[in-house]
């Protein structure tokens, strides 16, 4: 297996700084496409070149992205990537001050309506998939009585599992194999609640 190269995000400047709707999308952008200058991310959000180059500054100036070597003939075209592999923001990292998790909880706020959207964009896009796509896509609720250590034994274990099919997929498209292969958004929640 790989060695992920996490960041860990515990201030609440670096938090800000990404909890911001563009700049999220934009991070999630570079994400996906690895390496990108504003043009072509400009035209993925769907914002002008000068304001997407405006807050891929403000990611870099927080060591969320950085430059990337340029893959273009032209030099005068800024290249940026992720500065890791993923991104992490714990809930004990913010709970000491009240300005910390209100920040927190406004970070996951707008992480939880993106995802809601993305979700939102695939069932009105659904009809549009290939029956073999639909086939192979999931929505799953499970209701069951844990306890905290329980819940983290689960959380941890589905990671291992996405981290390996992560690896297995950007191995496959580093050989070339990239036939039939698209993005692929999977969001886990697990959460106390009463009813």
């Amino acid at each position: 297996m790989t060695d992920w190269k996490y960041r860990r995000i515990s201030d609440v400047g670096t938090l800000k700084a990404l909890a911001h709707p563009l700049r999220l999308k934009l991070y999630r952008a570079l994400y996906l496409e690895r390496a990108a200058t504003a043009s072509r991310l400009a035209h993925v959000v769907d914002e002008a070149v000068s304001l997407v180059s405006y807050h891929l500054r403000k990611l870099a100036e927080h060591g969320l992205i950085e430059e990337a070597e340029g893959r273009s003939e032209d030099a005068r075209e800024r290249w940026w990537r992720p500065a890791s592999d993923g991104l992490s923001i714990y809930d004990e990292d913010f709970r000491d001050a009240p300005e910390k998790t209100a920040a927190h909880v406004a970070a996951s706020r707008l992480l939880f309506e993106q995802r809601a959207e993305l979700y939102r964009r695939h069932l009105d896009e659904r009809a549009q998939w290939s029956p073999e796509w639909n086939a192979a896509s999931c929505d799953s609720e499970y209701l069951t009585d844990l306890t905290a250590p329980e819940l983290a034994e689960l959380t941890a274990e589905l990671h291992a599992v996405l981290m390996k099919y992560q690896t297995q997929g950007r191995a496959a498209q580093a050989a070339g194999d990239t036939e039939g292969r698209e993005h692929v958004a999977l969001h886990v929640y697990g959460f106390p609640f009463r009813v």
